[in-house]
């Protein structure tokens, strides 16, 4: 295989994990290598202390457009420049989901000369994260069915669940519409109870959420035995404690827990662990990620998925809160193919069509402003963008009272990123007090319309009967002071994807709610987001493969 044919990925000599692990002054015994270039780190390198004084940056991006942004590449970009102007920076992110990555999005670990490697195993199974979520999601499923089978006709069972109020799905990490209604159960009282469920994508699910949430490995247990699975015949809930298996369930997860140590393309470490979708869960790595980066490093950059709407909302208002995390400065990325595109109107001038787009970007900034946080604009680069366009973002951007900076990551690694490192170092010791959009306290009605009003901008929200249903049942469950966790499409700041833009005078439909009591959140469902994805016309799988000599191709 020639070198002309590998990615600029393939090209870099990767350094063996031990001398990563060096660079953090980490000894043998703190972390666990999975082959060469991958390893686990021990839990008790965390250091809350450091957590609390060290430097959190968030990368967050504009509402995507089909191309993407470059979110991860900017992440990635931003902590090789941070570490070249000499400040000890880490960056945390996700683990990409399978079904993705097959399906519309292809690889999922940064760009050109700013990624986390090794890219392929990241891109695939890793270090087997993905696998044990979906398992131990499985396992209760089984469990569950299992337990209805052996229960019927059973007068003395202390657990009776009423089978047509299961919510609890299995999960699988594909892309794959056929399998969102399903039918089980089938062949005769021997093979199960017939039920018609479904499958969620391994991302979606509450397993995955729970693991990006815990502290601990008894916090995880406690959270997994507070799983909501349906109600006893009574109308009563019932939830994974009950049936006593929250034991077997976190076994399956005592080493996924654990964050995974790689390398960037610089050869600077990086920290993957979780993958929940910011459209339909939290969408950021692990809590633990985060606070591990922040005990070994003196800048943690981390990104939260999708347009700031959902993942840097999602970000301030669950995990901050639950992990007890503050962001120095919030990093938004922005391209301006992306603005021309929100803008687009057939007889538009293309700079025209850039100006009426900012109005995304503007929206954005206003929403970050409004955490309490500094805030800059990223600009990521392309070849054809215009030295006309640029001026006219950066001077839109400035009349906002932010500075938008030009990164070229993908071509020049951190290189391409060190004025905006310079500046979100300086940012960064501003040490002012975190806003979240609201108060846990606040009932869930009230979050969700909180959140629809100031952050999306919509002029109303109207629930649906099953989700006035799901407010009483939260309401009777004493889980009103969860935080809320919506799920809506992430090309618009509405519940509309043809909505492009700042869309006005909206009304958000939440057409139903459910519970995650064991991640600690609800998840109100706007519009008609699905949580188990569809494979595009044509999915990006048909451009990968793999070569004789085992050089693969079509990831990135």
């Amino acid at each position: 295989m020639k070198e002309t044919n590998l990615s600029l990925a393939q090209k870099v000599k990767l350094q063996p994990i031990r001398s990563i692990a060096d660079k953090l002054g980490l000894s043998e015994d703190d972390y666990e290598s999975y082959g060469k270039f991958k390893a686990k780190l021990s839990l008790d390198l965390i250091n809350l202390e450091k957590v609390k004084n060290n430097r959190l940056i968030l990368v967050t991006a504009i509402s995507p457009t089909a191309s993407g942004e470059g979110k991860t590449t900017i992440s990635v970009g931003l902590s090789e420049a941070l570490n070249r102007i000499g400040h000890k920076t880490i960056v945390a992110l996700r683990e990409p989901s399978l079904g993705p990555v097959f399906g519309i999005k292809g690889g999922a670990t940064g760009g050109g000369n700013a990624q986390v490697l090794p890219m392929e195993d990241i891109n695939l199974h890793f270090t087997g994260d993905f696998s044990a979520i979906e398992k131990a999601n499985n396992l209760i499923a089984s469990l569950v069915d299992n337990h209805i089978l052996s229960t019927q006709g059973d007068p003395d069972a202390q657990v009776k669940i009423d089978p047509k109020t299961v919510v609890w799905k299995r999960v699988i990490d594909s892309n794959d519409r056929f399998l969102r209604n399903v039918i089980t159960g089938l062949g005769g009282p021997l093979h199960g109870v017939p039920s018609e469920t479904g499958f969620n994508i391994t991302a979606a699910s509450e397993i995955m959420a729970i693991l990006c949430l815990s502290e601990d490995i008894p916090d995880l247990k406690r959270r997994i035995s507070n799983i909501y699975i349906g109600d006893n015949f009574e109308g009563d809930a019932v939830f994974v404690r009950d049936l006593k298996i929250e034991g077997s369930v976190a076994l399956l997860l005592k080493d996924a827990i654990k964050p995974n140590l790689v390398q960037t393309t610089a050869g600077n470490p990086a920290l993957i662990h979780g993958g929940p979708f910011a459209n339909i869960a939290q969408g950021t790595s692990s809590l633990l990620a985060t606070k591990m980066a922040l005990s070994l490093a003196d800048f943690a950059v981390t990104e939260a998925g999708f347009g700031a709407d959902l993942g840097a909302e999602k970000f301030i208002n669950i995990k901050c809160q639950t992990g007890n995390l503050k962001p120095r400065v919030i990093v938004i990325v922005a391209t301006i193919k992306a603005l021309r595109s929100h803008g687009k109107e057939d007889d538009l001038h293309p700079l025209d069509a850039l100006q009426r787009g900012f109005a995304n970007l503007q929206k954005h900034i206003s929403n970050v402003k409004s955490f309490g946080r500094p805030c800059v604009v990223a600009l990521n680069l392309f070849p054809d963008d215009t030295d006309e366009e640029i001026e006219l973002v950066k001077s839109l951007c400035s009349q906002e009272g932010v500075t938008a900076h030009c990164c070229e990551v993908w071509l020049k690694g951190g290189e391409g990123a060190e004025d905006l490192a310079h500046h979100v170092a300086q940012l960064s010791e501003q040490n002012g007090d975190l806003k979240p959009t609201y108060s846990w306290k606040a009932s869930v009605k009230e979050k969700i319309e909180t959140v629809a009003r100031q952050i999306y901008g919509a002029r109303a929200v109207q629930f649906q009967l099953p989700a006035q249903k799901k407010l009483r049942k939260i309401s009777e469950m004493g889980l009103n002071g969860l935080p809320v966790c919506i799920a809506k499409t992430p090309v618009s700041f509405s519940d509309n994807p043809l909505l492009l833009g700042a869309p006005g005078n909206f009304e958000v439909v939440i057409r139903d709610i459910e519970i995650a009591s064991g991640a600690g959140f609800v998840v109100p469902l706007a519009g008609d987001i699905l949580r188990m994805p569809g494979l595009p016309r044509i999915p990006a799988a048909l451009k990968m493969d793999i070569s004789d000599e085992g050089v693969i191709s079509g990831l990135n």
